[in-house]
């Protein structure tokens, strides 16, 4: 990602400062769950359709894999959170921040705990075949601790 010559956030950065400060403010001022889903799935509904399209199906397997999971924006962006409010899984569209692929990522409070070293952060280049569905499913599954 390109920065501007003084060394300072390009505008992508700035604007997405910016989104995560309202949403932190939305968040003091109690917004409920559902203005979660709803700031979700418009940052899915600007997505380009391609996206747009990858990010509606992992957040119908997220929902169906780790129902205990939160709906809300990260960053502008599509994330999920537990029951503490920390973010546990994201996805960024590509073309938010001008990058070469989605990203599907798992922060802190995912459970994906193995070894030394594992993976937090996967590409994600186009559509989603079955397979890719299924790793998916079972990465939020165990990153939300469900035991199945």
């Amino acid at each position: 990602m390109a920065h501007e010559e003084s060394g300072g956030f390009t505008e992508v950065e700035l604007a997405a400062i910016r989104e995560r400060a309202a949403e932190l403010r939305a968040e003091k001022g109690g917004k409920k769950a559902a203005a979660g889903l709803e700031d979700l799935l418009k940052s899915i509904r600007a997505m380009p359709e391609d996206q747009r399209a990858v990010a509606e199906r992992v957040h119908v397997i997220v929902s169906e894999a780790a129902p205990g999971l939160r709906p809300k924006t990260w960053y502008g962006q599509p994330a999920w959170t537990d029951a503490d409010g920390k973010v546990v899984v994201f996805f960024h569209s590509a073309a938010k921040y001008g990058t070469r692929y989605n990203s599907l990522g798992f922060e802190e409070a995912a459970r994906l705990d193995d070894g030394v070293m594992w993976p937090t952060s996967y590409a994600v280049t186009g559509p989603l075949g079955p397979a890719e569905q299924e790793q998916i499913a079972q990465l939020v599954r165990r990153a939300a601790g469900a035991t199945n």
